[in-house]
């Protein structure tokens, strides 16, 4: 399998088992749906994209969200991955990402832990949306910190 944006495909599980063929043979839409940093590769070049991810990290970073350490990468990342159950105050759940689209995003650890990892934030972008979490080992107890539009 190969991508548009370099991600390693071979090494993403999710896409294996769900007969994912990889962004560059289903032209960008590796799970049936386009993916929107392929699309943005494809219209404007990989120095626009990598201009595009700039400022995506540039907004994360803006957001100040104490303990977060600063960000300097993004990588492309399946939904599945990254689409955790969020409690409501009413003690129902709600996941906001699809899983089979694709995100830009990365995993920090707070800065507040003291030495040892007991909390994560966990960082996703869409086209139109900022998304920041904070969670245990194993995405567990996860908490919405920010939820943006962009």
């Amino acid at each position: 399998m190969e991508s548009i944006c370099g991600a390693d495909c071979n090494s993403c599980g999710y896409g294996k088992n769900n007969n994912c063929k990889g962004c560059s043979e289903s032209n960008g839409c590796p799970f049936g749906k386009q993916c929107f940093i392929a699309k943005y590769i494809k219209t404007g070049g990989i120095e626009n994209y990598n201009v595009f991810k700039k400022q995506i990290i540039d907004e994360f970073n803006s957001l100040n969200v104490p303990g977060m350490p600063k960000i300097n990468e993004l990588y492309p990342l399946n939904g599945a991955y990254v689409n955790l159950s969020y409690p409501l105050p009413s003690g129902s759940a709600v996941k906001l990402l699809e899983n089979d689209n694709i995100y830009l995003g990365n995993q920090v650890e707070c800065e507040f832990n003291e030495g040892k990892i007991i909390r994560c934030y966990g960082l996703v972008a869409g086209m139109d949306f900022l998304l920041v979490s904070e969670y245990g080992a194993n995405g567990d107890s996860p908490e919405l910190v920010v939820y943006k539009r962009r």
